[in-house]
């Protein structure tokens, strides 16, 4: 692919510089994260900790969110419009989302293997520990009246998928920031737009336009990346330090890092040989300016303007693929994700003295799952969407509703101390499992073929 007129900031020279500069930001805001958390007594800890959200947050974040749906709508309209043939849109589409839950369907497994074998839920069978895990719970109003809106039992989160799958308002869901319903409304629009005949090119030269000068934007950002990066992780260390890696819950967090670092540099790769006989450690390599962006924003919807800018231009991939299955994968395709709640529930299981054979670890894996496609790319959204997963364990225990009997869904604040840290690390998983995704399309059906 000719990527000679692609817009790079600077070129390559200016992404390594980005790159390094992230790198540096990570260093220095995880240490200036342990001095402000070591200081917590001190009387400006919450007006720094408010300056550091309001910087990397509401500045950094908003900036990448504001690109999200005009690079969306028009980077998939284009790339559809320019398949032609609406059988080979099918195609592709087919083929990735395959690739989809296949890869979340692996990364269950990872997870499950490494939990049942680890077993780090019987370090934290201790009743004091659990109480306090219940209180902090109730305490984080947040996220329990988050969670009170999660969809319960497992047929309630297929439906909460299929219902999020077409807008009332198209405009009404760009606005709120709904993006599958977005994805769903301009697939349609543009297989549509490609029975018009000579019609459709002003259409398609204007959202083509549009495109470019959403990359453009997306260029400019990037620049300020390191600085967000460095005030969201200073931010997050601040409120519970490093510490929290020393402590009993090391254990379980050093088995959802494991199963990452498995799906990730062991799983993923392979896919990505076999598939498309591409070096996966090179590519990763190239998309190491939006692996970086994932780990510090926390969230792959903010990184999807990154993540197209490092695919197109330092990973080789085509323009056409990526803009549809980048911004299909920041939405459906949660690789960490789906590992990490797989994890996380049989470990609050095993807190609670639960053993769960066979048939609870497949319901395990299929709603996690689905509540995976169903998480909002955005900070722990994994989080608000547990319960389902417990309460669909407990239905087929016969256990309990998961409020006072069972595995109790308050068991979620024992891990929502080290959630953010962890979430970083599936965050990174999932646009790395997006960029695969990405390749593989790219290299089974290139731009000739597909333009056809």
């Amino acid at each position: 692919m000719n990527t000679a007129n692609e817009p790079q900031p600077r070129g390559r020279h200016g992404m390594k510089i980005i790159t390094w500069l992230i790198l540096i930001a990570l260093v220095v805001g995880g240490l200036a994260g342990e001095v402000l958390h070591a200081n917590k007594d001190w009387k400006h800890f919450e007006a720094v900790r408010d300056g550091l959200w309001f910087v990397g947050n509401d500045i950094f974040i908003s900036l990448l969110k504001m690109l999200i749906m005009p690079l969306i709508i028009s980077s998939v309209l284009v790339g559809v419009a320019s398949v032609g043939d609406v059988r080979k849109l099918g195609w592709i589409g087919l083929k990735t989302i395959a690739y989809y839950f296949a890869t979340m369907l692996i990364a269950v497994t990872v997870g499950l293997t490494l939990v049942q074998v680890i077993q780090p839920g019987q370090y934290m069978q201790d009743p004091d520990t659990l109480r306090q895990a219940e209180q902090d719970y109730k305490q984080d109003s947040s996220v329990q009246t988050k969670m009170e809106k999660a969809p319960t039992g497992f047929g309630n989160a297929m439906l909460t998928i299929v219902k999020s799958l077409i807008p009332r308002n198209p405009l009404g869901a760009m606005a709120e920031g709904k993006v599958l319903p977005v994805i769903v409304f301009t697939i349609f629009f543009g297989i549509l737009l490609t029975t018009m005949g000579a019609r459709s090119k002003i259409v398609v030269d204007f959202f083509d336009v549009v495109f470019q000068v959403m990359m453009k934007m997306v260029l400019v950002v990037i620049w300020l990346a390191p600085v967000g990066v460095l005030c969201l992780l200073a931010w997050t260390i601040a409120a519970k330090g490093l510490g929290v890696f020393v402590t009993a819950i090391a254990i379980y967090m050093g088995t959802v890092l494991g199963g990452l670092a498995i799906h990730a540099l062991i799983v993923l790769p392979l896919i990505l040989w076999l598939f498309a006989r591409t070096n996966p450690f090179q590519f990763m390599y190239r998309m190491k300016s939006a692996l970086l962006t994932a780990f510090g924003t926390d969230s792959s919807s903010a990184t999807l303007p990154v993540t197209f800018d490092a695919a197109t231009t330092e990973g080789g991939c085509s323009k056409k693929a990526a803009g549809f299955v980048l911004p299909l994968g920041a939405t459906i395709n949660m690789d960490g994700t789906a590992l990490f709640e797989s994890v996380a529930v049989v470990f609050i299981a095993q807190a609670y003295g639960f053993d769960l054979g066979l048939a609870e670890c497949v319901i395990v894996a299929l709603t996690a799952t689905l509540t995976a496609v169903g998480a909002a790319g955005i900070p722990s959204a994994s989080l608000v969407l547990m319960p389902t997963v417990i309460i669909a364990v407990n239905q087929t225990l016969g256990a309990g509703d998961g409020q006072t009997s069972g595995i109790l869904i308050a068991g979620i604040g024992l891990i929502l101390g080290v959630d953010r840290l962890l979430d970083m690390s599936r965050t990174t998983v999932n646009v790395w499992g997006d960029a695969v995704g990405a390749k593989i399309i790219s290299q089974t059906e290139p731009d000739d073929a597909v333009a056809g």
